[in-house]
């Protein structure tokens, strides 16, 4: 076996110091990549919409047709990514990302946009799930919650220079240059992991294609509810068969798992009291958070008056922290347990965001709104990367990578709702038209994101103190852990015949 067909069991021991360092920098920057494309799209939607004459509904679809070609195919790409191997169909996402960027930068009109956002969200797919399973089967158990927190600071960072680079880019370049960036930096990335990221992979064994389609279409169900709930109204017969469409095939995908012997998700995982209140806790974490960064950058040029670039700014007390509180966080959790990390960070989060809820109006003091801003990144920073370490750890090695990927399926789908219900209830009591009936809208969704980030803290207080014991063997507390134990057994012997 040479070194670059390591297999998920055997990488931690294997990998020297020096590789330790090049995956832990090229993950990070791939994610990096990957949500700061989110961010800086956002910024330029008014330009775009001038440029190509969009109408306001053809430039939501510039968003909402990435944001349910990646829901979909998060799990899957993490599904092909144990069969066929982590580092190349992540190279394979990689490269269709940036082909696809390319695509959107010389867009002619809104359809060849709208289908190239839509192929790039399949690329960004391998993305988040792929480099998070890769860093669990790279790094120990011990060294996992320092490398997480690296890897959500740099994404972090995306997310804080986000809104920055969007704004100077468009104002100074052109809005094609914000997905060329993505060109630039495919180039640079793909031959750098080809050369220095080992192979990974997870069990054997044939591929569990009715459990992909099911998942793939359920997803697809639930998030075309929920992005397009407040446009066609909540009770149209569109979002109906939509959302009642997605859970039938959700449920239909979970009675699969727990028939069929190559399951994608193995069903017992969610009986271990980590993995659970982990996917709980991300997936309150992230509506929370994608709510408020979607109302908060419209609340400062609406309200504010401000330009895109300064309402980027404004927002540095909260985006910027997770790029130094994280790697913190994550270091702190492999020393002390995640459980208080995640539950108080999340509480914190909350606490920030009611603050801000309390003091907006339509003459806010900058000052007291940084209060807030600053608790609230605090807290995401402190939750951002332990939620992940709760996830990976409760399972073994052979899991990691199904782990990856039901994780950043939650993750999605809670940002979708976040977003959902942070706009049902802007456009209840409130409305674009002034600033008054924005800060009258804006006060009770924040709100209710508090509410979501103040439940997550209840989820992630519910984790164990530790959630390594299933990769580690140490002694576990539930019954629940108990039967992941049996899983992570079998797994273990796959994983060994598949070796052998």
């Amino acid at each position: 076996m040479t070194t670059q067909q390591l297999t998920t069991a055997r990488a931690p021991g294997a990998a020297s110091t020096d590789r330790h360092g090049w995956v832990l920098a090229l993950m990070s920057a791939a994610a990096f990549m990957a949500v700061l494309d989110t961010l800086v799209v956002t910024t330029a939607l008014t330009t775009i919409q001038h440029a190509i004459r969009a109408t306001p509904e053809q430039l939501g679809w510039t968003v909402n047709a990435y944001t349910l070609a990646l829901a979909v195919s998060i799990l899957p790409a993490a599904a092909l990514g144990d069969r066929y191997g982590r580092r190349r169909v992540l190279v394979v996402g990689l490269t269709l990302f940036s082909l696809c960027s390319a695509a959107c930068a010389l867009a002619p009109s809104i359809g060849p946009l709208i289908a190239a956002r839509a192929a790039q969200g399949v690329g960004a797919a391998t993305v988040m799930p792929l480099t998070l399973a890769i860093l669990g089967a790279t790094f120990p158990p011990a060294q996992r919650g320092r490398a997480i927190g690296v890897w959500g600071g740099l994404t972090g960072l995306a997310v804080a220079a986000g809104p920055l680079i969007g704004g100077a880019v468009v104002q100074g370049l052109g809005w094609q240059w914000i997905f060329w960036i993505n060109v630039v930096l495919g180039v640079v990335l793909v031959p750098l992991i080809v050369r220095h990221v080992p192979e990974s992979r997870g069990p054997g064994g044939p591929l569990d294609l009715p459990g992909l389609a099911l998942v793939a279409l359920g997803a697809l169900g639930l998030v075309w509810g929920l992005v397009r709930g407040n446009a066609s109204g909540w009770t149209s017969p569109e979002i109906l068969t939509a959302l009642l469409g997605g859970a039938a095939l959700l449920t239909a995908f979970v009675l699969w798992e727990l028939r069929t012997r190559t399951p994608m998700l193995p069903m017992p995982y969610f009986r271990s009291r980590a993995f659970s209140a982990g996917h709980a806790a991300g997936f309150l974490m992230t509506a929370s958070l994608f709510g408020a960064v979607f109302l908060m950058a419209q609340y400062f040029q609406i309200v504010g008056g401000d330009d895109p670039l300064a309402a980027g700014l404004r927002l540095l007390p909260w985006t910027a922290t997770p790029m130094v509180v994280a790697p913190i966080a994550g270091n702190l959790s492999d020393r002390i347990g995640e459980r208080w990390i995640l539950a108080s960070g999340l509480a914190l989060q909350a606490a920030g965001l009611a603050f801000v809820a309390l003091t907006a109006g339509t003459s806010p003091s900058y000052a007291a709104l940084a209060v807030g801003l600053v608790a609230a990144g605090v807290g995401i920073s402190m939750a951002l990367p332990t939620v992940q370490t709760v996830i990976l750890g409760a399972v073994p090695p052979s899991g990691i990578g199904k782990a990856a990927g039901s994780s950043n399926t939650f993750r999605q789908l809670g940002g979708a709702f976040g977003i959902a219900l942070a706009l049902a209830l802007f456009t209840h009591y409130g409305a674009l038209e002034s600033p008054a009936r924005f800060a009258a809208g804006f006060r009770p969704a924040v709100a209710a994101l508090a509410v979501l980030s103040l439940l997550g803290a209840v989820a992630g207080a519910c984790a164990p103190s530790r959630s390594g014991s299933l990769v580690t063997g140490g002694a576990l507390t539930s019954p629940g852990d108990r039967v992941a134990d049996g899983v992570a057994a079998d797994a273990r012997r796959q994983q060994a015949d598949a070796d052998e």
